[in-house]
């Protein structure tokens, strides 16, 4: 069992690899927004990957084809699923920073906004490509590094027990 599964509250398993998917295909959104100087298509994906955040990972459009292209390519089942929250964190980021994009681009910040642009687009090759995703990495720092500032302080016991043991508990209201 990992850090992550202990510490995170239940949600979906998703396949890791339809993430990647999903990220090559708004990489070349990007990539197409910028060659055909096409502000709207980078806000569209950034809209696309609030929405997907925010309400999740099955309203990942660029992501949806995967199940056709998995079954197109006789693929079978992943052999590790994925905790759906570290790429949803990972998706608000993006989106955070494609908004900031569009308000450059609406000021007449062009060149600001297509260096954010850029960088959104480098970060979903690299996890197209490489499997690396940097949000998803941020999100698992969240614990970590309280964790890092307690040893620094030799406070690790009440840390570390507070941040393993606690159960989030749901309740219906």
């Amino acid at each position: 069992m990992s850090l992550l599964s202990v510490l995170t509250p239940p949600a979906r398993q998703i396949d890791p690899r339809g993430m990647r998917f999903g990220a090559g295909v708004s990489a070349i959104i990007l990539l197409v927004a910028f060659l055909t100087s096409s502000p709207w298509l980078a806000v569209l994906v950034g809209v696309n990957l609030g929405v997907s955040a925010q309400f999740g990972t099955r309203l990942f459009l660029p992501g949806r084809l995967w199940p056709t292209v998995r079954t197109a390519l006789r693929l079978g089942k992943p052999k590790e699923l994925e905790h759906e929250y570290p790429p949803r964190f990972a998706q608000a980021l993006g989106s955070i920073f494609l908004m900031l994009a569009a308000v450059a681009f609406v000021v007449g910040l062009t060149p600001i906004g297509w260096l954010l642009t850029a960088g959104v687009g480098a970060l979903q090759t690299l996890l197209a490509t490489t499997g690396i995703c940097v949000g998803c990495q941020l999100y698992v720092l969240r614990w970590w590094v309280p964790v890092q500032f307690a040893k620094l302080f030799r406070r690790t016991d009440e840390i570390v027990a507070h941040t393993v043991t606690h159960r989030i508990q749901y309740t219906d209201r």
